[in-house]
């Protein structure tokens, strides 16, 4: 009986050790990817910035967060990067927007110049099917049947299933209709900066002379 039990406690000691050396290698990996995985995330969303902007020579001169509530009353964060150029002039705001999506959360970068048009979008993270939902990487984009470049999501963009002007992605309706929600949530948040403000009640004060 004593042999047994000193057995199992031996069997219970190797365990325990093994389990404390492994946890020991993963965080000490984990440590090492950190850095580098961090470095390759801000890469991304610098290379987004310019894409959405569609301007190479830019600076973020002013990182702002902004929070809504939904029409459920959920609360939701935007991350908005206001743009200037190499000379100090404003280009608009690049913002961060995420809603659900047939799959999962969809993650866009969405760019608007100082009057709140959309000069360009990027997706930064999605759950949606390969093939289907996917495609609203392209879809939207300037040129293709979805189309919504140079818009202004005042009034809000919806597909044309739901008397909007833009074409939902083939049997990917919720997709769609999930990616402009997240492009009309990302243009209110942008225009309740002060950046944003500021810039209207200028265009007004031009309009109106």
């Amino acid at each position: 009986m004593k042999k047994l039990e000193s057995s199992l406690t031996n069997m219970v000691l190797v365990l325990t050790l093994v389990a404390v050396i492994m946890g020991g290698i993963l965080a000490f990996v984990n440590h090492l990817t950190e850095g580098p995985i961090n470095e390759q995330k801000e890469k991304a969303l610098a290379d987004g910035i310019k894409a959405v902007m569609v301007c190479d020579n830019l600076v973020v001169a002013k990182t702002d967060e902004v929070k809504q509530n939904d029409e459920k009353g959920k609360e939701m964060v935007f991350t908005i990067y206001q743009v200037k150029d190499a000379q100090g002039k404003d280009l608009g705001s690049a913002v961060e927007s995420t809603t659900g999506g047939f799959g999962g959360d969809l993650k866009v970068l969405v760019g608007f110049d100082p009057e709140g048009k959309i000069l360009g979008y990027t997706l930064l993270e999605h759950a949606e099917t390969p093939g289907l939902g996917a495609k609203a990487d392209k879809w939207f984009q300037k040129g293709e049947k979805g189309d919504i470049i140079g818009k202004s999501p005042a009034e809000p963009l919806t597909v044309s299933k739901d008397g909007g002007q833009v074409d939902a992605i083939t049997a990917s309706t919720i997709t769609s209709r999930a990616f402009l929600k997240a492009v009309n949530n990302a243009y209110n948040a942008y225009m309740a900066t002060p950046a944003a403000d500021a810039e209207s009640g200028a265009t007004e004060q031009v309009k109106h002379e």
